[in-house]
């Protein structure tokens, strides 16, 4: 149900790559080198979004077999048995016994799920109406779709634990707010809310500064505006990250940093990939 996802051989592949022909760093310390003007060739960083706890079970044994340093981003509310409202989804139509979900009574669609496909077909079909909506309304959906699936998972996310062995292992962990909503849905007090309570909630369960923050979806001027960014900046964020694909340079707003997630699943198209993506400039700048 989660096609794009890598396996552990596969993230083994990429970190190897990654080691071997570029020079991984961490983010922040990256970003003050880029600015500085001592960046070395072939620098990159690596990141996960949300909390989800492989990333302390599968990703951080391969990251620490390879010396290379990541950033979780974690969205607190969902710590210690939650479930982000994507993967309820995602869950109810993996272990739906019938062929056919019905939803057309909270005004979506009448969905076949005979094969894997078509029932991942329709969870893109599903997130796709429901992401953009008021948090809200969102939650009252789901918890419909919810009522017509079984018991689901309570193990998807980190717990304290978990979050205290990355941070404990050389991971560094940053703010995802603590509901993962869109900020250009919520009013700007909702918004500050929630980039603030993340950062003290993660500061109070690690005892140590948050520095770093990614926008929830991230996309600039659709899913958090300048407004935002402001936000995170005067909150004492040192770098905040998007999801506009390319290269930061020298010029980039070091509070709206691009993103790039190579797809190949074979280890000279996973490099070459990277290497392209290093003539996209900051599509902020461009």
């Amino acid at each position: 149900m989660r096609p794009g996802e890598p396996t552990v051989a596969e993230f083994d592949m990429q970190m190897k790559m990654l080691r071997q022909y570029f020079h991984p760093l961490p983010l922040v310390e990256a970003v003050e080198r880029l600015q500085a003007g001592t960046l070395p060739d072939g620098a990159a960083c690596v990141t996960f979004d949300d909390g989800y706890a492989d990333n302390e079970q599968y990703a951080m044994p391969v990251l620490r077999k390879y010396g290379v340093p990541a950033t979780v981003f974690v969205s607190t509310g969902f710590l210690n048995g939650g479930r982000m409202w994507n993967d309820s989804v995602i869950e109810v139509l993996r272990n739906y016994p019938g062929e056919v979900l019905d939803l057309r009574d909270i005004d979506l669609q009448c969905y076949t799920l005979r094969s894997h496909e078509q029932r991942r077909l329709a969870v893109d079909s599903i997130l796709r109406q429901i992401k953009h909506m008021d948090p809200q309304e969102r939650i009252e959906r789901v918890n419909e779709i919810q009522k017509r699936g079984a018991r689901l998972p309570d193990d998807l996310m980190l717990t304290d634990a978990q979050l205290r062995s990355l941070a404990g292992n050389g991971i560094a962990i940053g703010a995802h707010t603590v509901n993962h909503p869109i900020l250009s849905s919520i009013s700007p007090e909702a918004a500050r809310s929630e980039i603030a309570t993340s950062k003290g909630d993660l500061e109070a369960l690690l005892q140590e500064p948050v520095d770093a923050f990614a926008y929830p979806n991230g996309r600039p001027e659709l899913d958090y505006g300048t407004e935002h960014r402001d936000i995170v900046r005067e909150l004492g964020f040192k770098v905040a990250v998007s999801t506009h694909w390319g290269v930061g340079t020298t010029g980039s707003d070091r509070y709206q940093l691009p993103r790039f997630t190579p797809w190949d699943r074979q280890p000279l198209r996973f490099t070459g990939r990277l290497l392209a993506n290093y003539r996209q400039l900051d599509p902020l700048l461009a």
